[in-house]
């Protein structure tokens, strides 16, 4: 048994608890077609089969393309998403639902331009198993309009969710190489292959597969106890079911491409872009970013699955709330203040930092002219103690511990340019020790 199986079985035995689930499961290898469920028939009017119902009246309509849905997994701010099964492939589904509004409208599209420029790719890459699969998509009309309906492999728990079933809320070495492994493959084809930057990527949008045990369970006790719901105005709301525990997984895939750009347009991206403690300096100082701003995102999204806690949180004492400035503060403190030449391109410079010559009068300053740089940082905080990451990091020890510093080191460069490629990334002697 490998290192990395002997640390996941650790990781989901069963004295943990499971957690929320939302979109879960394998993908599925293809199997024999399978029969409806046998579901109870007793006080249900059945209607004659030669009699035309709902969507049997569209012209459309094509057996193949409706799912029978087992219940619901989840919802979020822009869809919802239920358990189905595809009867002619024998395999089950996930059905992301998406709401009407202008939001889940630019999300949606976002998705579906991302998902064309995937299924362009060779099949050969490795990143193509390492992002979800979109299956199908179609309409459907309800009341409130015309709603889209993406068709996934469904899949299991996140990463925030099973680091959280380990009490050290941290992943073992052969796991963390394994999330890695798959994270870098899967930037590796959204930046070389499909051109987009993803710059949403946190523990929620990489999830793990299960499994067919875990659906058939969900399933059966969809089948012994349905789901909890309301009628509320003549629609009903359905409760979300949690898969249960699964105790091996092969692979994980990077999800949800709402948030993701085009980097091959022509365009100077100046977005404000990416979860705030993740958010790439260049972001912060408005210059104009690139598919990099992922990695300084998987960077720290690295430390918080390692260390069980935020490499930056951003956050003002005084305001209790995320503010740009205190990001910046937190960054000077472990890298040193920010190069010139990362300066002179940055628009907001003047909101952070002094010109020449000028005052910092009445302002908790740092001074920068002693490093060669022009300027002071004047956002009106106090910088925190400088503290590298040798020294915040708390678990490993020796060797092990210098060559993870340096595979992060490669990525927390203030300047763009000077962080490593998701290919370079994949080749780092740290993750090809534990993946093994």
């Amino acid at each position: 048994m490998s290192l990395y199986s002997r640390s996941w079985k650790k990781l989901c035995s069963p004295g943990f608890q499971p957690t929320s689930a939302f979109q879960r499961s394998p993908i599925l290898k293809p199997s024999p077609a399978w029969k409806p469920l046998d579901f109870p028939r007793k006080g249900i009017a059945i209607v004659s089969a030669d009699e035309k119902i709902e969507e049997e009246n569209l012209l459309d309509y094509a057996t193949s393309r409706y799912y029978p849905v087992v219940g619901k997994l989840g919802f979020g701010t822009t869809s919802t998403v239920w358990l189905a099964r595809d009867l002619t492939a024998g395999q089950h589904v996930a059905l992301k639902l998406y709401v009407e509004s202008d939001f889940s409208d630019i999300s949606l599209d976002n998705e579906l331009k991302a998902y064309e420029r995937i299924q362009n790719t060779s099949i050969k890459h490795p990143g193509r198993y390492a992002v979800r699969s979109l299956l199908d998509s179609f309409y459907i009309d309800g009341p409130n309009g015309r709603h889209q309906c993406l068709v996934h492999p469904p899949l299991w728990d996140d990463v925030y969710g099973v680091r959280h079933r380990n009490p050290a809320r941290r992943f073992p070495e052969p796991v963390m190489a394994f999330v890695l492994e798959r994270l870098f493959q899967a930037l590796d084809l959204l930046h070389q292959e499909c051109h987009i930057a993803h710059t949403d990527i946190q523990e929620g949008n990489l999830l793990f597969n299960a499994e067919k045990s875990v659906l058939r369970d969900f399933e059966q006790e969809e089948l012994d106890n349905p789901s909890p719901r309301k009628e509320l105005d003549g629609k009903i709301i359905y409760q979300s079911r949690e898969l249960g525990p699964a105790y091996e997984v092969s692979r994980l895939v990077l999800s949800d491409f709402g948030s993701s750009m085009r980097l091959d347009d022509g365009i100077e991206h100046l977005e404000d872009i990416q979860p705030d403690v993740y958010r790439a300096p260049e972001v912060i100082l408005q210059i104009p970013w690139t598919s990099s701003v992922d990695i300084w995102n998987a960077g720290c999204l690295i430390w918080d699955c390692f260390q069980g806690g935020h490499l930056f949180t951003g956050r003002e004492p005084e305001f209790e709330t995320y503010r740009s400035r205190a990001h910046l503060a937190e960054i000077i403190a472990l890298l040193g203040p920010p190069p010139p030449s990362l300066l002179a391109r940055a628009d907001l410079r003047s909101k952070f930092f002094s010109d020449t010559g000028k005052s910092c009068v009445a302002l908790d300053s740092f001074a920068l002219s002693n490093t060669g740089l022009i300027g002071n940082f004047r956002a009106g905080i106090s910088l925190p103690e400088p503290k590298t990451l040798k020294q915040r990091k708390k678990f490993l020890k020796g060797e092990d511990k210098e060559c993870f510093l340096r595979l992060m080191r490669k990525m927390l460069q203030w300047e763009p340019e000077k962080r490593s490629s998701a290919k370079e990334l994949l080749k780092d002697e740290w993750i090809l020790k534990h993946i093994q």
